[in-house]
């Protein structure tokens, strides 16, 4: 790992001569928060830098809501996901997990993932519900990623992490190695403020191996009183970077189709004969909580939760998860 730098002028022409050669997303602020568009060129000077967080999750990068798993899988161009909080990319560790396993290899999956480069983006600040640190991950990435992108003071400083990103570095005209010690003393600064906001705004807030004990002890009444707010639209589920449900819908000239599912929805674990055992709400409320921190932890390395929100955000029903583990401390 090491750095380098480019004036933002320099790379904003770089990045509009990498569109050439890939296809390139990037958040965008607008009037809702930031969320990542499809670049063109008049769209590189919107991008938006080390701003906490594209509503958009990672996964739906790689696991589209709907696919067709009867064709080919296709080599498009090549692209760029750029700014990616390190929520997100950490959120990949369990997807890899489980779609690149080596007895069960997801080759639409794979395929995307080899095509694909990964810039994140270091998270200067926070949002109401980042919680990252609580589960020991980082706002800035160190692995996984492929490079991460910094702006500061009208210049651009790319922290080169893998193999592929110091290959995409030679495409970049103008990058000189960064030396200047302050430089890099000024960006250690800046994260170790971010996580101190991060401290400060999840205070008593238990780790993820100390949730996942608490989720596992809790009677009934607090599945109850938390669930009586949700309405079962699933947006919790769909909207998270790391639930991966899905289901597989045979269609006529035997096509099979792969479609995003939730454990929040009614009929979830419906059978044959109608029976099911998620059919009451408090019990499919529970499901979600007991995948992510008690049984998926049982099974995989990588965390099933990354602390990135966008759960509560987007809970129709104000349903604050956070809140819920507090009260079971």
């Amino acid at each position: 790992m090491y750095y380098l730098s480019i004036t933002k002028e320099e790379w904003d022409i770089a990045v509009e001569q990498l569109l050439l050669s890939y296809t390139i997303f990037a958040p965008v602020e607008n009037e809702f928060g930031q969320d990542y568009e499809l670049m063109r060129p008049a769209d590189i000077s919107r991008i938006s830098y080390n701003k906490p967080k594209p509503a958009t999750p990672l996964k739906n990068f790689f696991l589209p809501v709907k696919e067709n798993v009867t064709t080919q899988p296709q080599s498009d161009k090549p692209r760029i996901i750029l700014g990616i909080p390190n929520c997100d990319i950490q959120g990949l560790g369990i997807l890899d997990e489980i779609y690149l396993d080596k007895d069960f290899n997801d080759l639409y999956y794979s395929n995307r993932r080899d095509n694909t480069i990964l810039i994140a983006s270091d998270c200067f600040g926070i949002l109401e519900h980042c919680h990252c640190l609580s589960y020991n991950i980082k706002p800035y990435s160190f692995e996984r990623a492929d490079m991460a992108v910094i702006h500061r003071d009208g210049m651009i400083i790319l922290r080169v992490i893998s193999a592929k990103g110091e290959e995409l570095t030679k495409k970049i005209p103008h990058v000189q190695p960064l030396t200047d010690g302050t430089i890099i003393s000024a960006i250690d600064t800046e994260h170790n403020k971010t996580e101190d906001l991060l401290r400060s705004s999840n205070k008593g807030l238990p780790d993820y191996s100390s949730t996942g004990s608490l989720v596992k002890k809790a009677n009934n009444e607090i599945w109850e009183k938390y669930s009586s707010h949700c309405v079962s639209c699933g947006a919790c589920t769909t909207i998270c970077p790391t639930c991966t449900c899905f289901l597989l819908i045979d269609k006529p000239g035997f096509e099979k189709v792969k479609q995003m599912d939730a454990c929040q929805y009614p009929g979830f674990e419906r059978v044959a004969g109608g029976e099911d055992a998620l059919f009451e709400l408090h019990n499919r409320f529970r499901n979600r909580y007991m995948c992510k921190y008690v049984w998926k932890p049982g099974k995989f390395k990588s965390l099933a939760c990354t602390g990135c929100g966008r759960c509560i955000e987007a809970c129709i029903g104000k349903i604050n998860k956070n809140e819920l583990f507090m009260e079971l401390v």
